[in-house]
Protein backbone atom coordinates (compact mmCIF):
# COMPACT_ATOMS: atom_id res chain seq x y z
CA UNK A 1 0.00 0.00 0.00
CA UNK A 2 1.21 3.70 -0.76
CA UNK A 3 0.97 6.46 0.97
CA UNK A 4 0.19 10.22 0.15
CA UNK A 5 -0.08 13.93 1.72
CA UNK A 6 -2.18 16.33 1.03
CA UNK A 7 -0.62 19.92 1.19
CA UNK A 8 -2.98 22.44 3.63
CA UNK A 9 -2.93 25.32 1.06
CA UNK A 10 -6.40 26.30 2.67
CA UNK A 11 -8.12 27.50 5.21
CA UNK A 12 -4.81 29.02 7.36
CA UNK A 13 -2.30 31.91 6.85
CA UNK A 14 -0.32 31.21 4.01
CA UNK A 15 3.34 29.84 4.70
CA UNK A 16 5.03 29.16 1.79
CA UNK A 17 8.33 28.05 3.33
CA UNK A 18 6.31 25.18 5.60
CA UNK A 19 4.29 24.24 2.41
CA UNK A 20 7.55 23.75 0.93
CA UNK A 21 9.01 21.74 3.76
CA UNK A 22 6.37 19.83 4.11
CA UNK A 23 6.47 18.30 0.44
CA UNK A 24 10.12 18.15 1.04
CA UNK A 25 9.52 16.11 4.61
CA UNK A 26 7.16 13.96 3.08
CA UNK A 27 9.45 12.74 0.51
CA UNK A 28 12.41 12.41 2.84
CA UNK A 29 10.27 10.47 4.98
CA UNK A 30 9.57 7.90 2.56
CA UNK A 31 6.02 8.95 1.60
CA UNK A 32 4.95 8.26 -1.69
CA UNK A 33 2.81 11.14 -2.99
CA UNK A 34 1.77 14.78 -2.50
CA UNK A 35 -1.45 16.25 -3.51
CA UNK A 36 -3.00 19.52 -4.27
CA UNK A 37 -6.86 20.48 -4.11
CA UNK A 38 -8.84 22.87 -5.88
CA UNK A 39 -11.49 25.50 -5.14
CA UNK A 40 -11.21 28.97 -6.35
CA UNK A 41 -14.01 31.54 -5.50
CA UNK A 42 -16.07 29.93 -2.84
CA UNK A 43 -19.28 31.50 -1.48
CA UNK A 44 -20.11 32.78 1.76
CA UNK A 45 -23.11 30.46 2.50
CA UNK A 46 -23.33 26.81 1.61
CA UNK A 47 -26.27 25.40 2.76
CA UNK A 48 -25.91 22.34 5.09
CA UNK A 49 -21.97 22.51 5.10
CA UNK A 50 -20.58 24.91 7.82
CA UNK A 51 -17.42 22.99 7.97
CA UNK A 52 -15.51 24.20 4.87
CA UNK A 53 -12.17 25.09 5.24
CA UNK A 54 -11.87 26.05 1.46
CA UNK A 55 -12.36 30.01 1.91
CA UNK A 56 -9.41 31.33 3.05
CA UNK A 57 -6.16 31.61 1.34
CA UNK A 58 -6.75 29.56 -1.21
CA UNK A 59 -3.38 28.81 -3.48
CA UNK A 60 -4.23 28.03 -7.00
CA UNK A 61 -3.53 23.69 -7.23
CA UNK A 62 -2.17 23.68 -10.54
CA UNK A 63 0.65 26.34 -9.98
CA UNK A 64 1.45 25.10 -6.46
CA UNK A 65 1.49 21.48 -8.63
CA UNK A 66 4.55 22.55 -10.78
CA UNK A 67 6.31 24.27 -7.40
CA UNK A 68 6.00 21.01 -5.29
CA UNK A 69 7.52 19.09 -8.88
CA UNK A 70 10.07 21.80 -8.82
CA UNK A 71 11.25 21.32 -5.12
CA UNK A 72 10.34 17.29 -4.83
CA UNK A 73 12.46 14.50 -7.25
CA UNK A 74 11.17 10.88 -6.19
CA UNK A 75 7.40 11.41 -4.80
CA UNK A 76 4.73 11.40 -7.16
CA UNK A 77 2.48 15.12 -7.30
CA UNK A 78 -1.32 14.48 -7.88
CA UNK A 79 -4.54 16.59 -7.82
CA UNK A 80 -7.61 15.75 -5.61
CA UNK A 81 -9.38 16.98 -6.90
CA UNK A 82 -9.53 19.64 -10.37
CA UNK A 83 -13.46 20.13 -10.24
CA UNK A 84 -13.87 19.14 -14.13
CA UNK A 85 -16.41 22.37 -15.59
CA UNK A 86 -14.49 24.79 -13.66
CA UNK A 87 -11.35 25.19 -16.46
CA UNK A 88 -11.37 25.33 -20.12
CA UNK A 89 -10.53 21.53 -20.94
CA UNK A 90 -7.76 22.64 -23.08
CA UNK A 91 -5.78 24.76 -21.10
CA UNK A 92 -6.21 22.19 -17.99
CA UNK A 93 -4.60 19.70 -20.82
CA UNK A 94 -1.75 21.64 -21.38
CA UNK A 95 -0.98 23.15 -17.65
CA UNK A 96 -1.12 19.16 -16.74
CA UNK A 97 1.41 18.25 -19.89
CA UNK A 98 3.53 20.86 -18.73
CA UNK A 99 3.60 19.75 -15.10
CA UNK A 100 4.19 16.33 -16.56
CA UNK A 101 7.21 17.22 -18.67
CA UNK A 102 8.85 19.71 -15.70
CA UNK A 103 8.26 16.76 -13.25
CA UNK A 104 9.51 14.15 -15.40
CA UNK A 105 6.45 12.18 -15.22
CA UNK A 106 5.40 12.30 -11.71
CA UNK A 107 1.44 13.52 -11.81
CA UNK A 108 -1.51 11.74 -11.04
CA UNK A 109 -4.14 13.93 -12.04
CA UNK A 110 -7.53 13.56 -9.89
CA UNK A 111 -10.49 15.06 -11.31
CA UNK A 112 -14.92 15.07 -10.29
CA UNK A 113 -17.29 16.85 -11.44
CA UNK A 114 -18.22 19.05 -8.10
CA UNK A 115 -20.88 19.81 -5.83
CA UNK A 116 -20.89 23.53 -4.36
CA UNK A 117 -23.19 25.07 -6.55
CA UNK A 118 -22.52 28.87 -5.88
CA UNK A 119 -18.62 28.18 -6.98
CA UNK A 120 -20.28 26.81 -10.49
CA UNK A 121 -22.04 29.83 -10.16
CA UNK A 122 -19.57 32.41 -9.67
CA UNK A 123 -17.28 30.28 -12.57
CA UNK A 124 -20.38 30.44 -14.97
CA UNK A 125 -19.64 26.76 -14.74
CA UNK A 126 -22.54 24.48 -15.97
CA UNK A 127 -23.82 22.83 -12.40
CA UNK A 128 -26.80 20.91 -13.74
CA UNK A 129 -25.07 19.38 -16.38
CA UNK A 130 -21.79 18.73 -14.83
CA UNK A 131 -21.69 14.91 -15.07
CA UNK A 132 -21.84 15.70 -18.91
CA UNK A 133 -19.74 18.04 -18.87
CA UNK A 134 -17.32 16.20 -17.01
CA UNK A 135 -17.51 12.92 -18.73
CA UNK A 136 -16.84 14.53 -22.11
CA UNK A 137 -13.62 16.97 -20.50
CA UNK A 138 -12.16 13.42 -19.75
CA UNK A 139 -12.38 12.05 -23.51
CA UNK A 140 -11.11 15.49 -24.28
CA UNK A 141 -8.05 14.96 -22.44
CA UNK A 142 -7.30 11.87 -23.35
CA UNK A 143 -7.22 12.54 -26.87
CA UNK A 144 -4.87 15.63 -26.40
CA UNK A 145 -2.54 13.60 -24.05
CA UNK A 146 -2.27 10.83 -26.60
CA UNK A 147 -2.23 12.49 -30.21
CA UNK A 148 -0.21 15.02 -30.82
CA UNK A 149 -2.21 16.02 -34.13
CA UNK A 150 -5.99 15.65 -31.84
CA UNK A 151 -9.40 15.74 -33.02
CA UNK A 152 -12.61 15.83 -31.72
CA UNK A 153 -16.15 16.14 -32.24
CA UNK A 154 -17.78 17.00 -28.87
CA UNK A 155 -20.99 18.70 -27.60
CA UNK A 156 -18.72 21.55 -26.28
CA UNK A 157 -15.86 21.20 -27.95
CA UNK A 158 -14.86 20.48 -31.60
CA UNK A 159 -11.30 20.79 -33.28
CA UNK A 160 -9.72 19.70 -36.21
CA UNK A 161 -6.37 20.16 -37.79
CA UNK A 162 -4.20 21.64 -34.57
CA UNK A 163 -0.79 20.21 -33.31
CA UNK A 164 -0.75 19.94 -29.42
CA UNK A 165 2.88 20.30 -27.79
CA UNK A 166 4.11 18.73 -25.54
CA UNK A 167 3.27 15.60 -25.28
CA UNK A 168 2.91 14.32 -21.15
CA UNK A 169 6.16 12.09 -20.68
CA UNK A 170 3.87 9.29 -18.88
CA UNK A 171 2.32 6.97 -21.68
CA UNK A 172 -0.42 6.86 -22.75
CA UNK A 173 -0.85 9.14 -20.26
CA UNK A 174 -0.92 10.56 -16.39
CA UNK A 175 -2.90 8.20 -14.59
CA UNK A 176 -6.49 9.36 -14.16
CA UNK A 177 -8.01 9.12 -10.98
CA UNK A 178 -11.67 9.88 -10.73
CA UNK A 179 -13.07 10.96 -7.69
CA UNK A 180 -16.35 10.90 -6.36
CA UNK A 181 -18.56 8.76 -3.18
CA UNK A 182 -21.82 8.07 -5.24
CA UNK A 183 -22.59 5.32 -7.79
CA UNK A 184 -22.12 8.00 -11.01
CA UNK A 185 -18.50 8.58 -9.65
CA UNK A 186 -17.88 4.55 -9.80
CA UNK A 187 -19.30 4.32 -13.31
CA UNK A 188 -17.62 7.49 -14.20
CA UNK A 189 -14.05 5.53 -12.88
CA UNK A 190 -15.07 2.61 -15.16
CA UNK A 191 -15.39 4.44 -18.19
CA UNK A 192 -12.65 7.04 -18.26
CA UNK A 193 -10.40 6.48 -14.83
CA UNK A 194 -7.22 4.31 -13.62
CA UNK A 195 -8.25 4.43 -10.35
CA UNK A 196 -11.91 5.27 -8.58
CA UNK A 197 -11.05 8.23 -5.85
CA UNK A 198 -13.63 8.73 -3.15
CA UNK A 199 -12.81 11.07 -0.01
CA UNK A 200 -13.62 10.35 3.74
CA UNK A 201 -15.02 6.92 2.66
CA UNK A 202 -14.68 4.16 5.35
CA UNK A 203 -13.19 0.49 4.60
CA UNK A 204 -16.96 -1.53 4.72
CA UNK A 205 -18.94 1.59 2.59
CA UNK A 206 -15.64 1.11 0.39
CA UNK A 207 -15.79 -2.46 -0.09
CA UNK A 208 -19.50 -2.49 -0.76
CA UNK A 209 -18.78 0.05 -3.77
CA UNK A 210 -15.86 -1.74 -4.80
CA UNK A 211 -18.07 -4.74 -5.53
CA UNK A 212 -20.50 -2.44 -7.40
CA UNK A 213 -17.73 -1.35 -9.57
CA UNK A 214 -16.36 -4.50 -10.75
CA UNK A 215 -20.00 -5.45 -11.34
CA UNK A 216 -20.58 -2.36 -13.88
CA UNK A 217 -16.67 -3.27 -15.25
CA UNK A 218 -18.16 -6.69 -16.29
CA UNK A 219 -21.44 -5.13 -17.46
CA UNK A 220 -19.63 -2.72 -19.45
CA UNK A 221 -17.21 -5.37 -20.66
CA UNK A 222 -13.92 -3.83 -19.08
CA UNK A 223 -11.82 -6.97 -18.05
CA UNK A 224 -9.57 -5.01 -15.65
CA UNK A 225 -11.52 -2.55 -12.75
CA UNK A 226 -10.25 0.73 -11.87
CA UNK A 227 -7.71 0.31 -8.64
CA UNK A 228 -8.82 1.82 -5.82
CA UNK A 229 -7.76 4.61 -3.49
CA UNK A 230 -8.79 7.19 -0.88
CA UNK A 231 -8.66 10.52 0.58
CA UNK A 232 -9.13 10.64 4.17
CA UNK A 233 -7.97 12.37 7.35
CA UNK A 234 -5.30 11.13 9.62
CA UNK A 235 -5.80 12.17 13.43
CA UNK A 236 -3.58 10.38 16.11
CA UNK A 237 -6.19 12.74 18.83
CA UNK A 238 -8.50 11.08 21.09
CA UNK A 239 -12.18 10.11 19.83
CA UNK A 240 -15.01 11.72 21.96
CA UNK A 241 -17.02 9.33 24.33
CA UNK A 242 -19.87 8.16 22.79
CA UNK A 243 -19.49 9.36 19.05
CA UNK A 244 -18.74 7.02 15.98
CA UNK A 245 -14.88 6.49 15.43
CA UNK A 246 -13.85 8.23 11.97
CA UNK A 247 -11.43 6.10 9.93
CA UNK A 248 -7.89 6.89 10.44
CA UNK A 249 -8.73 8.88 13.77
CA UNK A 250 -7.66 7.14 17.36
CA UNK A 251 -4.44 5.21 18.51
CA UNK A 252 -1.58 3.53 16.14
CA UNK A 253 -3.38 0.33 16.46
CA UNK A 254 -7.00 1.71 15.69
CA UNK A 255 -5.15 3.55 12.09
CA UNK A 256 -3.73 0.14 11.30
CA UNK A 257 -6.65 -1.61 11.81
CA UNK A 258 -8.42 0.67 9.54
CA UNK A 259 -5.57 0.24 6.75
CA UNK A 260 -6.30 -3.25 6.96
CA UNK A 261 -9.27 -3.12 6.21
CA UNK A 262 -8.48 -0.45 3.08
CA UNK A 263 -5.84 -3.10 1.99
CA UNK A 264 -8.77 -5.93 2.26
CA UNK A 265 -11.34 -3.82 0.49
CA UNK A 266 -8.29 -3.51 -2.50
CA UNK A 267 -6.95 -0.10 -2.17
CA UNK A 268 -3.51 0.62 -3.08
CA UNK A 269 -3.23 4.16 -2.12
CA UNK A 270 -4.11 6.39 0.91
CA UNK A 271 -3.95 10.24 0.65
CA UNK A 272 -3.92 11.84 3.81
CA UNK A 273 -5.12 14.87 5.14
CA UNK A 274 -2.88 15.58 8.10
CA UNK A 275 -4.65 16.95 11.52
CA UNK A 276 -3.13 19.58 13.50
CA UNK A 277 -3.15 23.10 14.10
CA UNK A 278 0.08 23.81 13.37
CA UNK A 279 2.81 22.47 10.64
CA UNK A 280 4.92 21.20 13.57
CA UNK A 281 1.88 19.30 14.37
CA UNK A 282 1.61 18.06 10.96
CA UNK A 283 4.68 17.02 10.74
CA UNK A 284 5.10 14.96 14.27
CA UNK A 285 2.11 13.42 12.70
CA UNK A 286 3.93 12.46 9.88
CA UNK A 287 6.62 10.93 11.95
CA UNK A 288 4.32 8.79 13.77
CA UNK A 289 3.04 7.64 11.23
CA UNK A 290 6.17 6.39 9.01
CA UNK A 291 7.70 5.02 12.34
CA UNK A 292 4.54 3.50 14.01
CA UNK A 293 1.82 2.94 12.18
CA UNK A 294 3.65 2.17 8.10
CA UNK A 295 5.30 -0.75 9.26
CA UNK A 296 2.79 -2.70 10.26
CA UNK A 297 0.60 -2.19 7.66
CA UNK A 298 -0.10 -5.25 5.19
CA UNK A 299 1.80 -4.98 2.17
Amino acid sequence: MKFGVCIPHYGRPIDVDSLTDMAVRAEQMGFDSVWVTDHIIVPHNIPGRGDIVYRHDMLEPLSLLTHLAAVTNRVNVGTSVIILPYRNPIILAKAIATADVLSKGRVIFGAAVGWMEGEFAALKAPFADRGKVGNEYLRLLKELWTNATPSFQGEYFQFSDVTVSPMPVQKPHPPIWVGGRSRRGVRRAVDYGDFWHPSQMGPEELSKNAAYMRRYSASVGREHPPKLSCRVTLNFGNVSAGAERPPLHGTSEDIIGDLAGYAEAGVEHVIMEIAGDSFDDKFRAMDRFINEVKPKVPA
